[in-house]
């Protein structure tokens, strides 16, 4: 492919029509993006009696003395209505509440995602603003916090306004406050990298509306002069004596002069501020603007000026999107999630202005600080340095509810609004730090790390598979790899369209037809010459190497043609495993493969090992097995903690797999010595540590292992089974240990998303080998 062909290509998978996708999304395994789930065991009557009558009496009581126990004995202290009526939905105007509802649920699960809060999704039928407060004010005694969404301007002003003077919990219309929040703090660290003071800039605005207006409102609070601001909407420069299309909160910028137009008023501007369309922000008007500007072109999905021609324009200037394809990205996700969380947790009664700009100042000293450890881990060791790229930090940044969410707390607690101040910052820091751990992002690094590499070749066995389709979509448009698929082309083809896939083979990724290929021979040749003396005749090498997709995908990656394998969602794991031995082989110094998975829940991230290769492994199987998981284990920036685990509780069995599991822990800890390790220890010893202290003070595990190693097959893939279908956990994997390659065998119920995962993963691998 030329490079002609490879841009157009790269161009129609960025821009593609997601409609299909997004619609499959949310729809299936089922509609929608939220549920409720009991937090109380419900398995008895007793459990009855005090959930409901007659126990519940007791907290109604409670609460009924004394309301601020209602954080005590229920979930409102962590509970978040994110409301709208549907008026200004996205990019997508006033559609009414129904159909917002897709919006909401997106925003009850990044609050859930990203903090750990609690969402109940209301999309109400209020058109005026006497309705909205109406309705929305009467919720208070079910909320710790309201989050506005989506409300028209000007009237987003006037009911965030009386809500806040209605409720004493906290109001934030996130639309405002929370781009604000992140446009403020972007500008804080571009005007400091520019050596200038916001007391002096000239700031000119394109657009006027919610947003817009609270951006300014911000930057004036922290020190911005308003007879500096220029704001311009749809009628040009807003300007004292103006009628049209005028407001109370847009008239505090009218400015006394007879210029009307954007290219009028931008000369010697240090900050563009766009929240309005699409190429208004013309390249010539940047040649007026002053040293070191700061352009912030926020419209979505296109800004008002495309980087590029902005950087070509002006190679001084720093540049801020809404777009995460592009350094300095605006997202609110930086910051709502992390000042509900800090104002919920220390009883706020309200999210005021110092509340704001302590969240303001502590995104921007984030992006300044120095690299650490956690954000190494969190940018795959990529990580970015302060300056003009990166003026704001990305929104997976896991030290950002660090941060923000114990600022915003403080700032509460010191301007007087905070009802239950938290009393041990650090006890609340670690809380938090706990969450980090568990709140899920443990594919992130791997994904960054697969950015970060050269785009490595992908070979998948089941190409004609719809998983698989599916995640060479992704893997394409995300820019991880470059996926081969073994298939037919034209059933390939067919299926592509019927899934509503944009990617077309032989275009966007090379296909390996088994029924003609040019290189049949020398496949078989090379796969004769490694299992000739395995009982397999030519005749039989031929028949295989045209009908065995696994076989044709190893003797790829053998060759060199790919970097990476992934197999297995069809036919047995043992029988792939057969094809990868023979044609891949294992690392020197390795006795055999193991198979680790990776189990995601809301507990975090905990692995098992072996869970699909080894029936009965003995010790130093199993001592290697842990010491290679725990390797792969801090590819996704985690720091393993192993338990071997056994029937035995620290000697309480003498059995023989007992005996095992001990003799294991010494060659392991043996093999690695830096590793944090110990058993032989029960399953609830392993994950709780007040029980695992209770019969052992003096373990050398500390915290949840969030490795667990078992004794044998049964007992790993047993557990793995129980454990994903309790807890709908997500599995990824199972990730094959020990191979000389990157090759990795799937279980026939992996979803594509899981294709698209191992396919990460096994592009880390082949980046950065072990």
């Amino acid at each position: 492919m030329d490079h002609q062909d490879k841009s157009k290509t790269d161009k129609n998978l960025t821009s593609g029509d997601l409609d299909e996708q997004a619609l499959f999304f949310h729809r299936y395994p089922r509609p929608g993006k939220l549920e409720i789930q009991a937090t109380k065991p419900l398995g008895n009557q007793r459990d009855l009696a005090l959930a409901y009558s007659p126990g519940v009496a007791a907290p109604c009581l409670a609460i009924r003395d004394n309301p601020e126990t209602a954080a005590d004995y229920t979930s409102r202290a962590n509970l978040v209505a994110v409301i709208s009526n549907g008026t200004a939905v996205l990019g997508l105007g006033n559609i009414g509440p129904l159909a917002s509802k897709p919006v909401m649920e997106g925003k009850a699960v990044l609050f859930k995602k990203f903090a750990g809060i609690d969402v109940f999704d209301i999309e109400i039928d209020a058109a005026s603003v006497d309705q909205m407060v109406s309705t929305v004010s009467s919720l208070e005694p079910t909320f710790g916090g309201i989050n506005l969404e989506d409300i028209k301007a000007p009237e987003c002003f006037e009911v965030e306004r009386r809500l806040r003077e209605k409720m004493k919990i906290p109001v934030f219309h996130d639309d405002q406050h929370g781009t604000a929040i992140i446009v403020a703090a972007a500008i804080l660290n571009g005007l400091e990298l520019a050596g200038k003071s916001i007391e002096n800039v000239k700031i000119v605005a394109s657009g006027a509306g919610a947003a817009a207006l609270a951006c300014l409102n911000l930057l004036v609070t922290l020190g911005a002069k308003r007879e500096n601001i220029w704001v311009h909407d749809l009628e040009g420069l807003v300007y004292e004596g103006r009628t049209e299309l005028m407001d109370e909160w847009k008239a505090v910028y009218a400015q006394k002069s007879d210029t009307r137009t954007l290219a009028e008023n931008i000369g010697g501007a240090d900050v563009f501020l766009g929240l309005s369309a699409a190429g208004v922000l013309k390249p010539e008007l940047l040649a007026q603007m002053a040293d070191k500007p700061l352009i912030m072109a926020l419209a979505n999905p296109t800004p008002e000026i495309m980087p590029d021609l902005a950087r070509a324009a002006r190679p001084d200037a720093m540049i801020c999107t809404g777009r995460s394809d592009f350094a300095n990205q605006v997202n609110n996700v930086l910051c709502f999630p992390y000042i509900f969380r800090g104002a919920l947790d220390c009883g706020a009664e309200t999210i005021n202005e110092e509340m704001k700009m302590a969240a303001v100042r502590a995104i921007a000293a984030l992006a300044r600080e120095e690299p650490s450890d956690v954000a190494a881990r969190a940018y795959s060791g990529e990580t970015p340095v302060f300056g003009p790229d990166y003026l704001i930090p990305s929104p997976f940044d896991p030290r950002l509810i660090l941060r923000i969410a114990p600022a915003v707390a403080k700032a509460a607690e010191q301007s007087g609004v905070a009802r239950r101040p938290i009393q041990d910052f650090d006890a609340y820091f670690d809380q938090l730090n706990r969450f980090v751990f568990r709140s899920g992002f443990v594919m992130k690094p791997i994904f960054t790390a697969a950015k970060a590499a050269e785009r490595k070749r992908v070979i998948f066995s089941e190409g004609e598979d719809e998983r698989v389709l599916r995640a060479a979509q992704v893997l394409l448009e995300e820019g991880l790899a470059k996926p081969i698929l073994i298939g037919r082309p034209q059933v390939i083809e067919t299926r592509l369209k019927r899934y509503g896939l944009r990617i077309r083979p032989l275009q966007d990724f090379e296909v390996i037809n088994p029924e003609d290929d040019p290189r049949f021979r020398e496949y078989v040749d090379l796969y004769f010459s490694l299992v000739g003396r395995r009982g397999v005749i030519p005749e039989a090498a031929r028949t295989i190497v045209r009908t065995n997709t696994t076989v044709i995908g190893a003797l790829a990656l053998r060759r060199g043609e790919a970097d990476a394998l992934i197999c297995g969602l069809e036919g047995r794991y043992e029988k792939h495993l057969r094809d990868v031995r023979q044609i891949i082989g294992k690392r020197p110094n390795v006795r055999d493969f193991s198979a680790l998975s990776l189990m995601i829940s809301q507990r975090g991230a905990t692995f098992f090992t072996d869970t699909y290769v080894t029936f009965n492994p003995s010790a130093e199987e199993i001592a290697e097995a842990t010491v290679m998981a725990a390797e792969e284990i801090r590819r996704f920036g985690i720091t393993p903690r192993a338990a071997l685990v056994s029937h035995s509780n620290f000697g309480s069995r003498e059995s023989e797999s007992a005996t095992k599991m001990r003799n294991a822990l010494q060659l392991v800890r043996d093999a690695a010595p830096d590793l944090e390790v110990d058993g032989e220890m029960h399953g609830e010893s392993a994950i709780t540590e007040a029980l695992r202290k209770r019969v052992m003070p003096h373990t050398t595990l500390h915290d949840e292992a969030n490795l667990l190693v078992f004794p044998n097959l049964d007992a790993a893939n047993i557990t793995l089974g129980v454990v994903k279908s309790m807890t709908d956990g997500l599995h990824v994997g199972p990730i094959l240990l020990g191979a000389a390659m990157p090759a990795h065998i799937l279980a026939p119920s992996v979803t594509s998303r899981g294709v698209v995962n191992m396919a990460a993963l096994a592009v880390v691998e082949a980046s950065q080998p072990a």
